[in-house]
């Protein structure tokens, strides 16, 4: 027989089961630095996110060896929609070609739940190289091949390959130099310490707005409301060099089938939002929320493309 005590703890329990999802504030884990390209759009969405689900959105900067720190906090949440990631092409496409010991299988161990938005990437230069144009740029490179340093947010991070491939495409030979996180690159760019570096319109625009850095061409179809000075790499001369930098909620895998649909029904309502647009068109960031099988579709072409580059480029990680 039941007592009464135990039958009001089953009840108890059986009605916070019973609770629709969400029933508690989400952690969306951020495995980059605060202020970076990742960071910004998750806590540019995050208010109205938090708004269309009825829960608040704690975002938690999870930081460490190329995101891998995050990327385990993922995997080790349980998988019943309180916890998301912000996943990006470094976590999503680029580490797990590097890291043969990545904490999921981007196919298979994670749940996509949408593209919240892309970001074009952009060649910035420091002010004193003797260059405007992206042939003026090229022309002093191929001068002093080896010679012009190349900064990124690590090594084998996504701006490092976005270099990597720049030079495949155009002959150019730059000098890599690795930092952590690409906060601390565009400081010492902007400082004069480094030449150039190939990083998202979300954190390069602000840095050209204020005269820190020039924009050389934008990696984008069309120019940018952001940067509307700027001509696309295929203005400039160099064709089919159109990358964008995506940034979406991941879940671990068996994150339930209504928390992924709940969750990406309140993604579209934020971005549509005029305090996200507004945000987003400031930094040169187009929103996306597309469905969680076209960011599968996404993320699994981008790890093919980039596992292209890494091998072409030669691109090992300690």
């Amino acid at each position: 027989m039941i007592r009464a005590g135990a039958l009001a703890a089953l009840l108890f329990t059986a009605c916070a089961w019973a609770q629709p999802y969400p029933a508690k504030p989400i952690r969306l884990i951020v495995p980059f630095v605060p202020g970076g390209n990742v960071d910004i759009p998750a806590r540019t969405v995050a208010p109205a996110l938090g708004e269309a689900l009825g829960q608040q959105i704690v975002v938690e900067n999870r930081t460490g060896a190329a995101g891998m720190v995050g990327a385990q906090a993922l995997v080790a949440a349980p998988a019943d929609g309180y916890t998301l990631m912000m996943g990006s092409n470094s976590s999503l496409a680029v580490a797990p070609n590097l890291y043969p010991s990545w904490p999921y299988d981007p196919v298979t161990g994670i749940a996509p739940v949408t593209n919240l938005a892309i970001t074009p990437f952009v060649l910035v230069v420091k002010l004193a190289l003797p260059a405007k144009t992206l042939d003026d740029f090229i022309r002093v490179a191929k001068e002093k091949p080896g010679q012009l340093a190349m900064a990124s947010g690590g090594n084998g991070s996504s701006n490092h390959l976005v270099g990597e491939l720049f030079q495949m495409m155009t002959g150019a030979k730059f000098s890599h130099v690795p930092y952590k996180g690409t906060g601390a690159a565009l400081v010492d760019l902007a400082g004069g310490q480094v030449d150039l570096l190939f990083d998202q319109a979300s954190s390069t625009v602000p840095n050209v707005r204020g005269g820190k850095i020039r924009a050389i061409a934008v990696a984008s179809r069309a120019r940018q409301a952001a940067l509307p000075d700027t001509p696309t790499f295929a203005e400039a001369g160099v064709k089919d060099f159109e990358i964008d930098n995506f940034t979406g909620l991941v879940g671990p895998a068996g994150m339930p089938a209504e928390a992924i649909s709940r969750v990406h029904a309140a993604a579209v309502k934020a971005l549509a939002t005029p305090a996200v647009k507004e945000r987003f068109a400031s930094l040169g960031v187009q929103p996306v929320g597309n469905t969680p099988e076209q960011w599968g579709a996404e993320i699994r072409a981008d790890l093919a493309r980039w596992a292209k580059v890494i091998k072409a480029a030669g691109i090992k990680v300690e």
